[in-house]
């Protein structure tokens, strides 16, 4: 079983980017300096990271040979390698030059300064990314101290850590402390900025797919169109950021199984991305990705192959063959053999995926979790229960360690192995596994969820193997209202 915990999103925070560089000194490093930033500006836009990557480390030097090692000019450059870093999945890297900018701008600034709590945020960002999610909570809400003391509770900025720590929480699972923090968020960028600030847009996205992900589709919907429409007429129509919302809504029509509406925004945004970013930007790489997802639902396999190769031959081009997106492609294109039944080609695509997220990750990270348990559901379907068992059991303790026992996602691990159990006749091992992940989904997700439904059919199935045909009907009965609603 697939799992949306491979979606990674992809966040940039150079400083410069975002208007966030620090005010530089008369005597700061000059004006080839200056343009030098701008250089590796315009090569990161276009997704030429390898060049931009060269063109900062000189920048860096040009910082270090021209003033002295703890100014602020140079926080900045390492700062902005260590974005580019971490764009191309090389944490290692990106880690330390973050540590380095952020105890020179604490160090010329002080521990209050904006420029500080823009550090600190680049570094929760980081931890985010790679799951420590205990090292990034407390640098978001330190970042979130600080700009709210320095600019007050309505200022824009304010709104932008609001909505940063919301997505970890997101990500968390921790929905219930997620929503008001966006909605919070929301309400300072539109009272600041305006109700159609490109802004207030991307929050109303972000907002959305957490409903998505509650399958709350009623809510998500509107506010999909709503940061679709403020981009168009903010940024216009061919915008990448236009491409961004036109993909989040048919990620929607998707999850509803509504392919006829996904299809041509799905084929919009990829003609933006590939028009304004061109052919071989790793955004490219994702419309490809997740097109080829929608054509492997419809059954259309023979679409969706080429796709997937593309996708990855993108993604390995721009950020290297150990990027954590190359191990996302690698999993989809290994779900696509495992559907046609051709596992001699799965296998060794989900493998590949597992070496890159344990070595980008750490071997307890939850994307590991999910390549185990794709490894796992092949050797199911081939009736390897030997081998199925232990990978299952690996990717529920990943899981339930990194994300606690109440995310969502521990509901799908515990399914997986009630499913194999069930299986292997073992109804005493699986019902209860049924059971919790029942109680995990209904808890956090809601009764009427989809992925209710998938735990009350396998559990209806065991009912009926185990002689109880009067629960099985009652459980058939609940799903088949479900989804009755949700057509």
């Amino acid at each position: 079983m697939k799992n949306s915990r491979c979606k990674k999103l992809l966040v940039f925070l150079f400083a410069f980017l975002y208007g966030l560089t620090p005010a530089v000194s008369a005597q700061g490093a000059g004006n080839e300096w200056h343009m030098l930033n701008n250089e590796a500006r315009e090569l990161y836009r276009a997704g030429k990271y390898d060049r931009a990557i060269l063109v900062t480390q000189k920048a860096l030097q040009f910082a270090e040979d021209n003033v002295s090692p703890d100014h602020p000019d140079v926080g900045t450059s390492l700062n902005d390698l260590g974005g580019l870093y971490e764009t191309l999945g090389d944490y290692a890297k990106a880690e330390p030059l973050y540590l380095r900018a952020l105890a020179i701008w604490e160090k010329t600034y002080g521990p209050e300064h904006l420029n500080v709590g823009t550090s600190l945020n680049n570094l929760a960002v980081l931890y985010n990314k790679q799951g420590e999610n205990a090292k990034a909570e407390p640098l978001y809400k330190r970042s979130l101290a600080i700009t709210e003391k320095a600019l007050g509770p309505d200022h824009p900025e304010l709104g932008t850590s609001l909505s940063n720590l919301a997505t970890l929480y997101r990500n968390q699972g921790d929905y219930a402390k997620a929503e008001p923090l966006y909605e919070r968020s929301l309400a300072i960028t539109e009272k600041a900025l305006g109700q159609d600030h490109p802004s207030v847009g991307a929050i109303l996205s972000n907002l959305a797919r957490l409903y998505r992900t509650l399958g709350d589709y009623a809510k998500a919907e509107p506010l999909y169109e709503r940061s679709l429409a403020i981009r168009e007429k903010a940024l216009g129509p061919d915008h990448p950021d236009v491409g961004t919302s036109l993909h989040g809504l048919a990620e929607l029509y998707r999850t509803l199984g509504d392919y006829g509406k996904a299809e041509p925004l799905y084929l919009r945004s990829l003609a933006i991305w590939e028009k304004a970013l061109g052919p071989d930007h790793p955004n490219v790489g994702t419309g490809l990705n997740t097109l080829a997802t929608l054509y492997r639902s419809l059954g259309d396999y023979a679409k969706a192959e080429p796709l997937y190769e593309r996708s990855l031959a993108i993604r390995e081009k721009a950020l290297g063959p150990d990027h954590p997106s190359v191990g996302t492609s690698l999993n989809e294109l290994g779900g696509l053999y495992e559907i046609l039944g051709d596992y001699g080609k799965a296998e060794p695509l989900y493998s590949r995926s597992l070496a890159i997220w344990e070595k980008v990750y750490g071997p307890e990270h939850p994307y590991v979790g999910v390549s185990l348990n794709n490894q796992a559901v092949i050797y199911l379907k081939q009736g390897d229960y030997a081998k199925a068992e232990p990978l299952y059991k690996r990717s529920l303790a990943i899981t339930e360690k990194a994300l606690g026992p109440d995310h969502p996602d521990m509901g799908t691990s515990l399914s997986n192995l009630a499913a194999l159990y069930q299986n292997m006749g073992d109804y005493a091992k699986a019902e209860p596994l049924y059971e919790r992940s029942l109680a995990i989904r209904e808890n956090a997700l809601g009764p009427d969820h989809p992925d209710v439904g998938t735990t009350l059919d396998g559990l209806a199935t065991l009912y009926r193997a185990t002689q109880r045909g009067s629960e099985a009907d009652l459980l058939e009965k609940r799903v088949a209202k479900m989804r009755a609603v949700k057509r």
